[in-house]
């Protein structure tokens, strides 16, 4: 079987992520706006693939003046950076629904590979009729190498932002219609 086309619904997708602030506590957030399609080959995982991009300007903490400030030329620069992106380069299985999800991440311009660990929950059936299916993945990435490295040394040693970001996504996913079945229904 090839694959089948699932577009990100986008009410139902997450982006979130968390950083150390201050050495001890945790800073969390999300994007609010995020697309992409995932290509998915039920009969065999390893050969789906997808992409997405998060529009950085959608960043939310919760604090209007941190958000401002993340959007800045000190962080994602949303300006000039409107979007970062990931693309999958490669799918392992490593038993059951679980896999390792390898492709290129880029931000500000600039690309790293980054592994996601991926849990594939399942498909499902929408309220309408339509073939869904539904995911969580998790990875952690060091902000510096994204050109993410504003910060301030505290007086009682250490940084003001930690290094590594935890991001976490919950994904649902709708698959596109077939081509000929758009053209029936138009």
């Amino acid at each position: 079987m090839a694959t089948s086309a699932f577009n990100l619904d986008k009410t139902h997708t997450d982006v979130s992520f968390s950083v150390k602030h201050m050495m001890v506590t945790n800073v969390r957030g999300k994007f609010n706006a995020v697309d992409g399609v995932v290509n998915i080959d039920p009969e065999n995982p390893t050969a789906s693939f997808g992409s997405f991009s998060v529009e950085t300007a959608s960043i939310d903490t919760g604090v209007d003046q941190r958000d401002g400030h993340l959007r800045s030329a000190d962080f994602f620069d949303a300006e000039a950076n409107p979007t970062f992106t990931f693309t999958s380069t490669a799918v392992v299985a490593k038993g059951g629904d679980d896999y390792k999800v390898t492709g290129d991440m880029t931000i500000k311009g600039v690309t790293h590979p980054v592994t996601f660990d991926v849990e594939f929950l399942g498909f499902y059936a929408s309220m309408a009729g339509a073939r869904r299916a539904g995911f969580h993945a998790t990875t952690k990435i060091n902000r510096d190498e994204f050109g993410l490295n504003w910060n301030v040394a505290l007086e009682t040693g250490g940084w003001l932002v930690g290094k590594d970001i935890k991001i976490e996504i919950d994904l649902a996913v709708e698959e596109a219609a077939p081509v000929a079945e758009v053209a029936a229904s138009a």
